[in-house]
């Protein structure tokens, strides 16, 4: 994996009923498209901020058109390919169904009724956003902090004494395993540092592959034997491990943060300053900071500071009064990481190339 460029860098069905308590107002304005569809069926590749763009001109507007509470929010929102979203214009909400047999497909004669759903565990229901972007980044350690260091297993050698080893080879292993039994391997990088704080907020991590627990340590030794289940870099002595997470959840519902965030653009991926749309940045906020899955911000360019022509100089004429100019929008970003001070996004919609520096806030 690519390392970022850096600046000093939940199992419910989501239940769809129509009336359900709303979520607070968040002094958003909510309005569908003049030119939105009356229906939409679900097809294999939509994605949740795909259609909700269909229907929306703020895809994070989607828990209000649903009628969805803080708690449902907090919940994958399962809608799978086949299914029906219709448009019900009078009451400014989305209504999810299939047609029965013999019934029209119009929205006037579909009735609708509460669905859960929870077999098979949402593997088919389509994603929040694009998933190809993102897969890497939704498991693999990215950003270590303080206390994940502190006493993380490490590497300590290698069967034969090899230096470097890869897929197959053994690795001899030192530390508290906590019960687990399948571990990635990381290699701790730079510390990354609030640009406004100039605080520690998290360390680097540079993924190396994981590992399979053979034999734990016995009695009267602490060293345990692992082998090398994949490697994407080799790994070596005082590399260090950590649980392999669960496998991550992907149909987080778009919506605006429930406080004011105010965050920096801190990295772009690929080692790169600029950023398009489908391009991942990281960001200076987390969940410390009011920020969850399905988290969107309104990407910004920073105001510049220029001089100040009809301001006084001074009595030497000799002082530059500046004026900042407004922040201008320029797109939106998707959450769908979220450490404890730093977060992962998707950048969408984006009217310009974004930079490290940039602004990211909650929605207007």
């Amino acid at each position: 994996m690519k390392n970022f460029s850096t600046v000093g860098a939940r199992l419910f069905g989501a239940i769809l009923i129509s009336g359900a308590v709303a979520l607070p107002a968040l002094a958003l304005t909510c309005e569908f498209k003049a030119n939105a569809p009356e229906q939409h069926t679900v097809v294999r590749g939509d994605t949740l901020w795909d259609i909700s763009g269909k229907f929306l001109d703020k895809p994070w507007c989607w828990p209000q058109v649903w009628g969805m509470n803080r708690e449902e929010i907090a919940n994958p929102h399962w809608i799978y390919p086949g299914q029906i979203i219709y448009l019900d214009r009078a009451t400014g909400r989305l209504r999810l169904g299939k047609p029965q047999d013999g019934e029209s497909s119009g929205a006037s004669d579909f009735r609708l009724a509460p669905q859960l759903r929870t077999e098979g565990l949402g593997r088919d229901a389509v994603p929040s956003i694009p998933s190809g972007a993102i897969e890497p980044f939704l498991s693999q350690p990215l950003i270590i902090e303080e206390e994940e260091l502190k006493g993380a297993p490490r590497i300590i050698g290698a069967h034969e004494g090899r230096v470097f080893i890869g897929k197959g080879d053994k690795a001899y292993v030192k530390g508290d395993l906590r019960g687990g039994t399948a571990f990635q391997v990381f290699r701790p990088g730079k510390p990354l540092k609030d640009p406004l704080s100039k605080q520690v907020v998290g360390q680097e991590a540079f993924y190396l592959g994981t590992l399979k627990l053979v034999r734990a340590a016995e009695a009267g030794s602490e060293v345990h034997t692992f082998t090398v289940s994949s490697a994407k870099e080799e790994m070596g002595k005082g590399d260090l491990l950590m649980q392999t997470p669960p496998a991550p959840m992907r149909n987080y519902v778009p919506h605006a943060p429930a406080v004011a965030v105010d965050a920096m653009v801190l990295a772009v991926y690929g080692g790169v300053t600029h950023a398009g749309q489908n391009q991942i940045v990281s960001i200076n906020r987390g969940k410390l900071d009011g920020l969850e899955l399905g988290s969107v911000l309104q990407l910004y360019h920073r105001g510049q500071s220029v001089d100040d022509p009809d301001a006084s100089r001074g009595w030497l004429n000799l002082k530059r009064p500046q004026v900042r100019l407004p922040d201008e929008a320029v797109g939106s970003l998707f959450i769908f990481r979220v450490f404890k001070r730093i977060s992962y996004g998707l950048i969408m919609q984006v009217t310009e190339p974004i930079v490290v520096g940039d602004v990211a806030k909650t929605p207007e």
